[in-house]
């Protein structure tokens, strides 16, 4: 009997996870991804489309190029989802599934922050990064803040990459000289995890004058002041306020029953929920891993092997918690962070370069999974 696997969202972890399923079981399962979007495209490539570096087009995989045994891709809305009964309504139809997967993210609340929406900009969706490559080429220069205005949000070292890549990009127009770039974020160091990877980052901040301030917690921007107000009571101003916006769960999600204190909660070991025969992955659980792709996919494959085993019998891998992270240093310096978060008595990440290799590393990344997920021969 084939099982009929229903795998909402198509990032890191729906796109690991379906192509799993189509090697492993290809003849045993029939995968449906659905995902609102024609494309994926890589959270780092969210820079490249924002300094103006690639277009849109250079870095979007798309969906219909997707050729799988056993997979069926449909680019539709997300309605309803019923975990009990695990039947998914959407814009184009009604899906059962044997097997329920929700990989559908985290999405952001703009409005949160009061003043944001009127007095800032956000490179964290993809159309936040379009409207700042049309913004930045005739920005005068200035003081610029980027601020986390919640936690968790997605890949922890974004926001001092920006600040770095910012660095580089206004030398190279020539007015870096005519203000300041300051990172304002709620941890007490750029990567709690990582003290060699936080030192390397603050050392590279030394070197471009940019400041970190850290433990501050932003409660609103002031258009009209141009300023950024935190809770100490303290001002900040800015020419260009970037904000790392609040992260929610899809409201679909949180209509369904899934979610409990804003996440999914799931069981460790095998990400499966409180509903039978569903698991969530990714950016959209309370599991207790940063939100970022490749932890992400390292989850998918955990999933993977736990419907493998439903099918075939067998033992599954318990879930571990790691990841790979890149941390742009700006000028095409890189580095890695290789993080562990249940391995141990604490999450370490330690770091490797930033060197020739490990930039030659992040480059290699993304042309293997576009391979292996799209079947592009880049």
């Amino acid at each position: 009997m084939t099982t009929n696997v229903v795998v909402l969202g198509a990032g890191f972890g729906g796109l690991e996870l379906t192509t799993i399923l189509s090697e492993q079981l290809p003849s045993d399962v029939e995968v449906t991804l659905i995902d609102k979007n024609d494309a994926f495209i890589f959270g780092f490539a969210k820079f490249d489309i924002m300094f103006g570096w690639k277009t849109r087009e250079q870095v979007s995989s798309y969906y219909r190029d997707i050729l799988k045994p056993g997979v069926t891709f449909k680019q539709e809305t997300i309605t309803s989802i019923d975990p009990e009964s695990r039947r998914v309504v959407t814009s184009g139809g009604t899906y059962d599934a044997d097997i329920l997967v929700v990989a559908l993210g985290a999405e952001y609340d703009f409005e949160a922050t009061p003043g944001f929406v009127e007095g800032g900009m956000e490179f964290y969706s993809v159309d936040g990064a379009a409207r700042l490559r049309e913004f930045l080429p005739a920005f005068p220069g200035g003081d610029v803040v980027i601020a986390v205005l919640s936690e968790p949000f997605k890949c922890p070292p974004a926001p001092c990459e920006a600040g770095m890549l910012m660095h580089q990009f206004l030398t190279q127009r020539g007015i870096r000289h005519k203000g300041s770039i300051k990172v304002i974020s709620p941890f007490g160091r750029p990567i709690p995890p990582s003290p060699d990877g936080s030192k390397a980052i603050l050392d590279r901040f030394a070197e471009c004058g940019i400041e970190f301030a850290g433990q501050q917690k932003v409660v609103g921007i002031d258009p009209v002041r141009k300023v950024v107000e935190l809770a100490d009571g303290a001002t900040v101003p800015y020419d260009l306020f970037l904000g790392v916006p609040k992260h929610r769960v899809p409201a679909v999600v949180d209509a369904s029953g899934l979610a409990e204190g804003g996440w999914i909660p799931v069981e460790r070991p095998t990400l499966a929920t409180k509903f039978a025969n569903v698991y969530a992955l990714g950016d959209v659980t309370s599991v207790g891993t940063p939100k970022a792709g490749v932890v992400s996919e390292n989850a998918a494959k955990v999933v993977a092997a736990e419907i493998i085993a439903s099918v075939k019998g067998g033992d599954a891998p318990r879930y571990q918690g790691n990841g790979t992270c890149y941390v742009e240093f700006g000028n095409d310096i890189v580095a890695r962070l290789d993080a562990d978060f249940f391995g141990g008595p604490s999450p370490v990440a330690p770091l490797t370069g930033p060197n020739e290799q490990t930039t030659a590393d992040k480059k290699q990344f993304s042309i293997d999974r576009r391979r292996r997920w799209f079947g592009y021969a880049e």
